[in-house]
């Protein structure tokens, strides 16, 4: 990659999967491999450190060699208990994260989000396809922690409320509409299948 500052990639794995039957999506097969194992492959070359965020199965997680941890707020939290998580641990300035369920996720995904980032001077930069913002592909800024904390700590889980109080960038990758389908259920499974 072109010079830039280092990122952590935070792959997220914490939810409980409750439209798929309450399976562990991050290690449902998919063509007979693991989708956590799909991202890791597509997101793990474009930054500099990988963890994983998973509430469950941590050992499972581990087995694909990357640090795994859980979320600090109990209760299956969201995606945003992740990221503070992440945040918490990143050796990095910058934090770029993944859905364990989307495995199709774009190849250019972190270098478009950094250049989005840098041009805006922004604290965070979120995917967006067409009208549709996807806000769990993101790139922030490490230092955007305490605000987290705060906004967390009031009982605020809701993504994108919390981006909204920051100064954020929204990234088009309208050329790659295809590569944000994430899979949530049993059917959307098979026809990825």
């Amino acid at each position: 990659m072109s010079a830039r500052e280092k990122i952590t990639g935070v792959i997220l794995a914490g939810g409980q999967g409750r439209r798929m039957g309450s399976v562990d999506k991050g290690l449902v097969e998919l063509r007979g491999r693991p989708m956590a194992e799909r991202v890791i492959e597509r997101f793990g070359p474009q930054v500099d450190e990988l963890i994983i965020n998973a509430n469950q199965n941590a050992e499972r997680y581990a087995a694909f060699g990357y640090p795994v941890f859980p979320d600090d707020i109990g209760g299956f939290a969201g995606p945003l208990a992740g990221l503070h998580a992440a945040l918490s641990r990143a050796q990095h300035p910058l934090v770029a994260t993944a859905p364990c369920d989307s495995p199709f996720l774009p190849a250019d995904l972190v270098e478009r989000l950094y250049r989005g980032l840098a041009d805006a001077g922004a604290e965070l930069a979120v995917a967006r396809t067409f009208d549709q913002p996807h806000p769990v592909f993101c790139l922030c800024r490490r230092e955007v922690l305490p605000h987290l904390d705060e906004f967390l700590a009031g009982g605020g889980r809701k993504i994108d409320f919390w981006y909204a109080t920051l100064k954020i960038v929204e990234v088009s990758f309208d050329d790659e509409e295809a590569a944000f389908r994430n899979i949530n259920t049993r059917d959307e499974l098979n026809d990825a299948g």
